[in-house]
């Protein structure tokens, strides 16, 4: 149900002093942008009114016409505590709609809504919470950023050691204004490293909570003289930030994945999930790990995941089942990165769980051991397959599974694949200190 009327706007517009207004929207990198307008321009946004020019937005596809209308989605409108309190500022989270009045193909929301119809359709509610790992670090005296840090904390420690502690416990005091859930927040494995979870919800509200976190994030580090970066692996020698998604599945209110009369308490709609997950996440690693870093976590002896497996045990298999369930019951998929984009991500997560449900994929054998030590040979004897070691590996297996071409529709998909290609080949032309350093005095 709605939260807002257009007459709840007007009315907490005037009543909050609101004076600015971001039409925020998500270009197919996973990056914020809007349109700024001033409160005297309210109406014609309610009204669906206000245009902008894509073709000026890096990330967006090319079109024949580029002028394009933000739809403001009401329920979104929040106030930035962090902005003045005389002339606030507010936001919208926008979808994006093409001249004649019909969605935008390229819309990330509008490629998660398609998602949550299928969903939909076959009478599910799609239900995720993320686990966004980030890393505080030191500003230079210029205010730019650096990856340097002076702390060692490590998990769950505290102040004075946790040198963050102060800047988590304002953006947590923030996003609580903002009328997120909080529901944990501590220090992670690796020095300026820091986890917040906030609460599960729909599929869409959840990708809009992630952008609206990671704004909030680096917008209060800032405030504390820090840079808080998403970067997956921003220090060799420490633990790489991941985004583990948690999924569960509802129908008439009930979460489906349960069933107490199984050996793991899983249904078999949990364990075809599971299945299509396993079939497609190689094909859609580029989307949930869109970077040529993202494959930098991705290595043994980091904890994160390296081989395609699932356990109720361990916890460092790529799909982990929480030792929880009734309706609590979930599958935590544990290989994305925060630097991707929540509605792509999420989206691509849904269709392959939904394809393993109609089609009846059975997931492999449960790895109850510790995946991340066995050695290759003998992962690869048990029929255990490795994730995408890089990006131009995770690109070529997008383009041999269909999943992310039917979820993308086939020019947004090009698109997304030529600047994934584009990127691995910008990095593969450099020239780095390890080279410089192994080579130039020896050759």
């Amino acid at each position: 149900m709605a939260r807002y009327t257009k007459q709840d706007i007007i009315d907490l517009v005037e009543e909050e002093d609101v004076e600015f207004i971001r039409m925020q929207f998500t270009d197919i990198e996973g990056n914020f942008k809007n349109v700024a307008i001033t409160s005297s321009q309210l109406e014609k946004a309610l009204n669906n009114d206000c245009m902008f020019d894509c073709s000026l937005v890096d990330g967006m596809p090319p079109t024949e016409n580029a002028d394009m209308f933000l739809y403001p989605d009401l329920d979104t409108f929040t106030i930035f505590p962090w902005r003045p309190q005389q002339g606030k500022v507010a936001r919208f989270i926008c979808d994006v709609y093409r001249a004649d009045r019909t969605p935008f193909e390229a819309d990330c929301r509008y490629i998660l809504k398609k998602a949550i119809k299928e969903a939909s359709d076959m009478g599910y509610t799609f239900e995720v919470g993320p686990e966004c790992e980030f890393f505080l670090f030191n500003a230079d005296e210029d205010g730019r950023p650096t990856t340097n840090t002076n702390e060692q904390a490590g998990f769950f420690d505290m102040g004075p050691l946790d040198n963050g502690e102060n800047a988590r416990r304002d953006i947590v005091l923030n996003l609580e204004d903002m009328d997120f859930v909080i529901e944990a927040s501590h220090h992670e494995k690796a020095p300026s490293q820091h986890e917040i979870d906030f609460e599960y919800d729909e599929a869409l509200a959840t990708a809009d909570n992630i952008m609206t976190f990671k704004l909030a994030v680096k917008t209060i580090a800032k405030h504390h003289g820090l840079h808080a970066t998403f970067m997956p692996k921003p220090r060799k020698d420490f633990f790489g930030s991941g985004m583990h998604i948690n999924m569960s599945l509802n129908k008439d209110g009930k979460n489906i994945f349960e069933d107490p009369e199984d050996i793991n308490g899983l249904s078999k709609e949990a364990y075809y999930f599971m299945g299509g997950l396993m079939k497609h996440i190689k094909g859609i690693c580029a989307v949930t790990n869109p970077l040529v870093n993202s494959y930098k976590r991705l290595k043994p002896g980091f904890e994160a995941p390296v081989y395609v497996a699932w356990s109720t045990a361990g916890v460092n298999t790529m799909i982990r089942i929480p030792n929880i369930r009734g309706e609590h019951t979930r599958i935590e998929l544990r290989s994305p990165d925060p630097s991707a984009n929540p509605y792509l991500a999420i989206a691509a997560c849904l269709k392959a769980g939904l394809d393993g449900i109609k089609n009846k994929i059975e997931p492999p054998k449960e790895v109850k051991d510790n995946i991340n030590i066995i050695p290759e040979m003998e992962a690869y004897n048990r029929g255990i397959e490795k994730l995408p070691t890089d990006l131009l590996t995770a690109c070529e297996e997008m383009k041999k599974d269909n999943i992310v071409r039917e979820l993308l529709g086939e020019s947004v998909f090009e698109q997304y694949y030529e600047s994934k290609i584009a990127s691995w080949n910008e990095y593969d032309s450099q020239v780095t200190n390890w080279e410089i350093e192994s080579y130039l005095y020896k050759v």
